[in-house]
């Protein structure tokens, strides 16, 4: 903390109080409430939750009030908050072919098994502000209809089965799988790593490494193979019991990115895979990190690393938001000592500058 002025923690108490002025607005207007945020501003708390890794909406929600809205601020607070909880153990990898799929789209087949499903989305929407929406709104019940239990298998292994893509990655239970949240970040990292850094990342810095990998920085040409919304079990193993109990449902938004492919003297060509996961609905973000995702693995696949998206300690280095934001927010803070040397150092080349330069006019001057 930066105190460098008489009176400075009474300034910074009353700089408190007026944030929670500016905050609270005009006292006529009704306070918004954690249940509105929650509800009606979902995606926000979506992506708070997936950047702050914790799956809590009602946390999430308190955090983007506090916030003001701000989300990196939102995603700061509930970092905060997650550091101060006790660990009790690991879940069981979740199992996404098992979701109960409110939404799943793919841009590769048509026709496939369990459908396509289109689900609550912006894709089809008119971008034209909805004056309805400026008072109490009632909008009409959605079409309803009895599920019919199906078979939704990913469309990765579909192709998969022809080999026609990469196989997924084996499992391996005897290597113990990083944590970024434990562990200071090192390099080269593996996949899990990347992985979890990625999903921590800020949605806006993936979104436009994303895009560069696609316009050429990046050896990157996607096909979203398959992306689905929907709810999936998370199982603990309980010791005691010998067996995975359940613990609850979440929302998790999948993408599956097919990849240009690959290939060498020994084998056949294949696409290559790129892979998303998040909290809740957040598709930018998953589409994004799978992008990032497919670019990062340039070494693993023999490829020329050539530009930024490529670059894994470029990447993993800058794409989390909170430490971004607090080299970033430090520049606000008192730097007058570091200041006033480097203007004492500036004034000191310039008078060199001015004598060095002085010099040859007097000479000149002196010979005419």
């Amino acid at each position: 903390m930066y105190v460098a002025v008489k009176g400075g923690e009474r300034a910074i108490e009353n700089a408190h109080r007026l944030l929670a002025h500016e905050r609270r607005g005009d006292r006529d207007v009704p306070e918004i409430s954690l249940a509105q945020i929650s509800n009606q501003l979902g995606l926000a708390v979506d992506r708070v939750m997936t950047e702050g890794s914790l799956y809590d909406r009602e946390l999430a929600a308190l955090a983007i009030k506090q916030a003001r809205g701000d989300m990196i601020e939102a995603i700061f607070l509930l970092r905060a908050f997650r550091a101060t909880l006790p660990r009790f153990g690991s879940s069981e990898p979740v199992d996404t072919s098992q979701m109960q799929v409110r939404r799943r789209v793919s841009s590769t087949f048509k026709d496939m098994p369990g459908g396509q499903v289109l689900g609550p989305t912006f894709d089809y929407t008119h971008r034209l502000l909805d004056p309805v929406l400026t008072g109490e709104s009632s909008p009409e019940q959605p079409a309803m209809t009895d599920v019919e239990p199906g078979v939704m298998p990913r469309v990765t292994d579909i192709l998969g089965r022809d080999g026609l893509i990469e196989a997924s990655p084996a499992e391996d239970p005897e290597k113990p799988v990083g944590d970024l949240t434990r562990d200071a970040l090192s390099f080269p990292a593996d996949r899990d790593l990347r992985l979890q850094n990625l999903a921590r990342a800020d949605e806006g810095f993936l979104l436009s490494l994303g895009y560069s990998s696609q316009r050429g920085y990046g050896r990157n040409h996607p096909f979203a193979g398959e992306i689905r919304l929907g709810e999936v079990e998370v199982e603990f193993m309980a010791e005691d019991v010998g067996f995975a109990v359940p613990l609850g449902s979440i929302t998790l938004t999948e993408c599956q990115m097919v990849n240009q492919f690959k290939g060498s003297d020994t084998e056949a060509p294949c696409f290559t895979r790129g892979y998303g996961l998040a909290f809740g609905q957040s598709e930018r973000k998953v589409m994004s990190m799978a992008l990032v995702d497919r670019t990062l693995r340039a070494r693993e696949l023999g490829e020329d690393i050539k530009a930024p998206a490529q670059d894994e300690e470029f990447v993993m280095s800058h794409s989390d938001n909170v430490q971004a934001t607090g080299f970033v927010e430090h520049l606000k803070l008192p730097h007058y000592v570091d200041f006033q040397s480097e203007l004492g150092l500036l004034r000191k080349l310039r008078k060199e500058f001015a004598d060095a330069n002085e010099t040859p006019v007097a000479l000149q001057e002196a010979a005419e």
